[in-house]
């Protein structure tokens, strides 16, 4: 049995995108308004170290509705996972630039849905940057 973060954080209400992306969003601005620059969350997993979200944006609209719908939904759970998981997770490098590693970490949500979070490690620039959130 693999080990999964728990999260103690429902996903975001709603059933369209036009109702979950507002809540979402306010959740990316408040975390933004911290500082001046890119917006960043502290991992628990890779000792306090920032873990970028601005990757995660430009990713998701590259999505069509129903997907982007069904991503953001687990983006508050995501963000949890980030910040308090201990739990490794399955990394992987990229075939193609050797400089980059991806890690893929697992959770559930109060609710007992699967999710899996990628964070990217550009190992050359020393940065990680949270890429995606999706459901089982």
């Amino acid at each position: 049995m693999k080990k999964v973060y728990e999260t103690k954080i429902k996903t975001l209400p709603g059933t369209n995108y036009s109702e979950i992306y507002p809540s979402a969003w306010s959740l990316y601005k408040k975390i933004a308004s911290r500082t001046k620059r890119r917006p960043y969350v502290r991992s628990a997993f890779f000792s306090r170290e920032k873990i970028f979200l601005d990757y995660f944006w430009s990713h998701i609209r590259q999505k069509n509705l129903r997907d982007r719908t069904r991503r953001l939904r687990f983006y508050a759970c995501a963000l949890d996972l980030i910040c308090n998981s201990r739990i490794a997770p399955i990394s992987s490098k990229e075939t193609n630039k050797s400089s980059e590693i991806f890690h893929r970490f697992s959770g559930i949500t109060k609710e007992k849905q699967e999710f899996h979070v990628h964070i990217k490690v550009d190992v050359s620039r020393n940065e990680k940057h949270f890429i995606s959130v999706f459901p089982e």
